[in-house]
């Protein structure tokens, strides 16, 4: 791992406001191994100010700093320089708040860059100029870098950005960069990926990263953090009916004011909003109720969004446990005697429960996704056993090509069929995240298997 006397943090150049989101920006950094991803942070912490006296003190020896020590912190890591689980780190400048996630490069650690991508707003994709043949228009980029990028495509992470780095270790930076760039258009082009900015950068020297280096590389742009200060938090999923999972059952309470004397269903808001009046139905009962009351986090009575806690009471006592849903009640205009909601004639949930899904699988266990094999899906907070009936298909991440498959090895992806034990509030997951994700468990090891996101 590559160490560097490093200077005094330079003064941040003025950046505009952010205005469409106040809010933290969660960001991760990802890619192949030893792209430079911890490093990278090392040098937003320090750059922005954000490392007290005693941590510089901790990874400075002998007059040289290791950057990648602020958020390598398992003594595995520090060991092998890898990273192989997530860090998370803090820093804010005048204008925001960030939170950063450094997700391993490593294929077998797949998983956890999966568990940091599925709740960022952002994305940064590092690319490792001096393992490519830069000189090659026709260059290949590495297959972590593709898969990477992939999955943060998957997984609806709002925004990514290429960031080439080591581009001071080349002999011809500007003509690197261009080659470089030229092929992640392609391959984003070909594979469907909205890129926001590809930055050229050197994490060691601090070449972009906090300020803007004009003309370096043949690139005019903004830096990484004066782009990063500039893109959206993911927006909760407002717009749509109400998807409450259940996640505690509060009993019957002494506090009529903030209970009504009745149960309290606690959870977080997954779709559209908890207000009082609210007719709707629990899966997978199929029971109907209204709501009376919404609590908030401190439990204070009124409206909850999504993306927030909220605590909900119903004007009747029915049977609700953890890893039920309250979903909004819609009227039916379909209508037919087939129709089992005796309670409320004419209504339905707007988020029926179904049984049978196709899906994208991010795989990741070391055992192969095979058909007929059985799993433990997690949907919300409901355990449900789920058995896949087809591989339909696995896509090559060097062609982007899908290829007929019988099966899914680990780290592949590819598109299957699944069958649950019982039925679930399913909708895909470009419209709605937390009602389209699943992950898969293995019933013998317990084992995350895969990340399950419902195309329909």
């Amino acid at each position: 791992m590559s160490t560097e006397t490093i200077e005094s943090p330079r003064p941040q150049e003025a950046v505009a406001p952010h205005t469409d989101h106040d809010s933290a920006l969660r960001f991760i950094t990802c890619g192949s191994v030893d792209d430079g991803k911890s490093t990278l942070i090392g040098r937003l912490l320090v750059d922005t100010r954000a490392v007290l006296q005693d941590q510089f003190a901790g990874i400075t020896k002998s007059g040289e700093t290791d950057l990648a020590l602020l958020t390598d912190g398992l003594s595995a890591e520090r060991e092998q320089g890898i990273t192989i689980d997530v860090a998370y780190r803090y820093f804010s400048t005048e204008q925001r708040k960030f939170i950063i996630g450094d997700a391993p490069g490593h294929e077998q650690y797949t998983r956890n860059m999966v568990t940091a991508a599925s709740s960022a707003d952002a994305a940064l994709v590092l690319v490792d100029a001096t393992k490519l043949d830069w000189n090659n228009p026709a260059l290949e980029l590495l297959p972590q870098t593709r898969r990477h990028a992939l999955l943060v495509n998957l997984l609806r992470v709002p925004s990514l950005i290429f960031a080439v780095n080591k581009l001071d270790a080349v002999e011809d930076p500007a003509l690197a960069f261009a080659h470089i760039r030229s092929r992640l258009a392609a391959f984003a082009h070909d594979a469907g990926i909205t890129v926001r900015a590809t930055v050229p950068v050197s994490a060691l020297k601090g070449i972009n990263v906090v300020d803007a280096t004009k003309g370096w590389a043949g690139y005019e742009g903004p830096s990484l953090l004066q782009l990063l200060h500039t893109l959206p938090s993911t927006p909760a999923d407002q717009d749509l009916p109400l998807a409450f999972p259940v996640q505690w059952v509060e009993k019957f309470s002494s506090s009529a004011n903030t209970s009504q004397g009745r149960r309290v269903f606690w959870g977080r808001v997954a779709a559209g909003a908890a207000r009082p009046g609210q007719q709707v139905t629990l899966l997978p009962s199929n029971q109907t109720a209204t709501i009376a009351q919404v609590l908030d986090h401190v439990r204070r009575a009124g409206d909850v969004d999504a993306g927030n806690s909220a605590g909900i009471v119903l004007d009747r006592e029915v049977d609700v446990s953890r890893g039920d849903w309250i979903v909004a009640s819609v009227e039916n205009t379909q209508a037919s005697a087939e129709d089992d909601f005796e309670d409320a004639p004419g209504t339905r949930p707007a988020w029926p429960g179904q049984r049978e899904l196709q899906a994208t699988v991010a795989w990741m266990d070391d055992e192969p996704l095979v058909p007929g094999r059985v799993y433990l899906a997690q949907h919300g907070h409901r355990w449900i056993k789920a058995k896949v009936r087809r591989v339909v298909h696995r896509l090559n991440i060097n062609t982007l090509a899908e290829e007929d498959a019988d099966r899914l090895e680990a780290n592949a992806i590819g598109h299957v069929e699944l069958l649950l034990q019982e039925a679930a509030p399913l909708a895909p997951f470009a419209q709605a995240r937390a009602l389209g994700s699943l992950i898969l468990v293995d019933t013998a090891s317990h084992k995350t298997a895969g990340a399950v996101l419902v195309q329909q």
